[in-house]
């Protein structure tokens, strides 16, 4: 715990030399719910996270700290084959708001080997954040084609549930979804419009709609 906690200090150091004030105070702005928040851009996180290296322990460390930057660098360090069912409450719980699910699904998530399981249990049963951050993670996968059905379930039940804001992100989070895979190939195209073609008249699904004709075409 020691040699954990003095790896940390060292790359909060180098984190702080990088902060943004500017940023930190629009994320607070628009409700980005962290601890402690410095600001520093994505790319940076991202880059200084690759250069520590694979390190699950290290990423279970730093992914419980209230501070922004290394939690969100605990998704880039920590190792995809080890996050397995056991992991999935851990890392779940941890999502707090759009931007860490939306890092999880990039860094993490669409990675692993137990994907299935994850994507089934956070859609069914999970919060909006980690239905959306399953969501995301599959629009990144070669096999998202096998998730447009189930997924077009998962934000059914969000919109039936009367959360703006959660029924918001999830229209995002499938539109996303449904885009990455219809480019794919024809027979994914036409897969997503057929579900597409499915879904209800909510603001939520009809941002869906839009977005995937505007994108795929008619």
């Amino acid at each position: 715990m020691a040699d954990l906690t003095a790896r940390m200090v060292v790359l909060l150091g180098t984190m702080r030399r990088e902060r943004n004030g500017a940023v930190a105070d629009a994320m607070r702005y628009y409700g980005a719910d962290y601890g402690l928040n410095y600001g520093v851009s994505l790319p940076t996180v991202r880059s200084l996270a690759r250069a520590v290296g694979r390190d699950h322990e290290f990423a279970r460390f730093l992914y419980r700290q209230q501070v922004r930057e290394l939690r969100l660098a605990a998704l880039h360090i920590a190792e995809p084959e080890r996050l397995t069912a056991d992991e999935y409450a851990f890392w779940g719980d941890g999502l707090c708001n759009s931007e860490l699910a939306e890092e999880a699904a990039f860094a993490l998530l669409g990675r692993i080997a137990a994907f299935d399981g994850l994507f089934h249990l956070w859609c069914g049963e999970g919060t909006p954040l980690q239905g959306y951050a399953a969501v995301m993670a599959a629009a990144r996968r070669d096999d998202s084609l096998r998730y447009v059905d189930p997924a077009a379930a998962w934000l059914r039940r969000i919109v039936s549930e009367g959360d703006h804001a959660a029924s918001h992100m999830a229209g995002r989070g499938m539109a996303t979804l449904f885009v990455a895979c219809g480019a794919r190939n024809e027979e994914n195209r036409l897969a997503v419009f057929r579900v597409t073609g499915s879904l209800g008249t909510s603001p939520a699904e009809d941002c869906v709609h839009e977005e995937v004709t505007a994108m795929l075409g008619e």
